[in-house]
């Protein structure tokens, strides 16, 4: 035992000192020193005026100091009590800030988010913005990204396999999609087509030639669009092989068994000896987004990734 009978070792005290103000009397204080009348101050406080007044004549014993001059008509503070305002304060910002810091923290996302990617769309400089930004946003989420062919992707959605998934529309029923960027569609030709020499061609030139088309689990809808089906004055389109992904589709292309129509970004990411890339002059561009379950779109690792693409896509 010392002096003042404060014990050491397994017998000493535990408890919190109670010569020290807890944060709620500091956040009283404030706001009595603020309003300098007990009954606003109360009421601001949400508080009984006697309450206020028991608090603060607690807070003052435990400080050892007068914080107020009370009269039956004016409430003011001690020099003192001017003193220890800015203190007061400061401890009631920095309690303000931790709650702050704690809420969020609460309401920070967790969890994985698997994403899909079809063809290229994992380099396009959109879906690397829009991954960024969500970890940014998120960093406690586990970002999977998986590669999906173009035969399956929808399924991908469709099975649950996948939370969202970087693609170029159109889309089935019951998918969402948030627009991300629009661009040019280019014919992919045999380098031994004739109409590979050319720096532009139309539709119509097309006519006759073969489409490389996709597995029957593929919805029509897009791959019409892909193939241009149908085409201006209803010319009907011939479709041959059948390819799953793009691999596939540009060896059947360099084979020569076909052509096909691929976003203009695939002259770049996917050069290929026997292929060329033409410029088609009335051929409707196409729109790369990121979709979604139309039946998921409230669930927060979704949302969560939906916000970040709508951010990306108005920056």
């Amino acid at each position: 035992m010392v002096a003042g009978g404060t014990v050491s070792g397994a017998g000493a005290p535990t408890g919190p000192d109670p010569r020290t103000p807890s944060a709620h009397q500091l956040r009283l204080f404030v706001a009595l020193a603020e309003e300098l009348h007990f009954s606003r101050a109360a009421a601001r406080l949400f508080i009984t005026q006697s309450a206020l007044s028991q608090q603060i004549k607690d807070l003052e014993r435990r400080l050892g100091v007068q914080l107020f001059d009370r009269s039956s008509r004016t409430v003011t503070l001690t020099p003192q009590g001017r003193v220890l305002l800015a203190d007061a304060r400061g401890v009631v910002a920095a309690m303000d800030r931790l709650s702050h810091s704690a809420s969020t923290q609460a309401r920070r996302l967790s969890g994985r988010l698997v994403v899909g990617t079809v063809g290229a769309e994992a380099a396009m400089p959109y879906t690397r913005a829009v991954l960024s930004l969500l970890h940014t946003r998120h960093p406690q989420v586990q970002i999977d990204v998986r590669s999906l062919h173009f035969a399956d992707h929808f399924d991908a959605l469709f099975r649950h396999d996948v939370d969202v998934v970087f693609l170029r529309p159109p889309v089935p029923d019951g998918i969402e999609v948030q627009h991300l960027a629009t661009e040019d569609r280019l014919a992919c030709l045999p380098a031994s087509d004739p109409l590979a020499e050319r720096s532009r061609i139309t539709l119509a030139q097309l006519a006759d030639r073969p489409v490389i088309d996709v597995p029957p689990q593929v919805p029509r809808v897009w791959w019409d669009f892909w193939a241009v089906d149908p085409r201006p004055g209803d010319t009907p389109v011939r479709y041959g092989p059948v390819a799953s992904d793009v691999e596939g589709l540009l060896h059947l292309v360099a084979r020569g068994e076909g052509m096909c129509f691929l976003p203009a970004a695939a002259r770049d990411l996917f050069p290929r000896p026997g292929v060329s890339y033409v410029e088609v002059t009335d051929l409707p561009p196409s729109t790369a987004g990121l979709a979604w379950l139309r039946s998921n779109r409230t669930e927060p690792l979704i949302k969560a990734a939906a916000g970040a693409a709508r951010c990306v896509a108005v920056a």
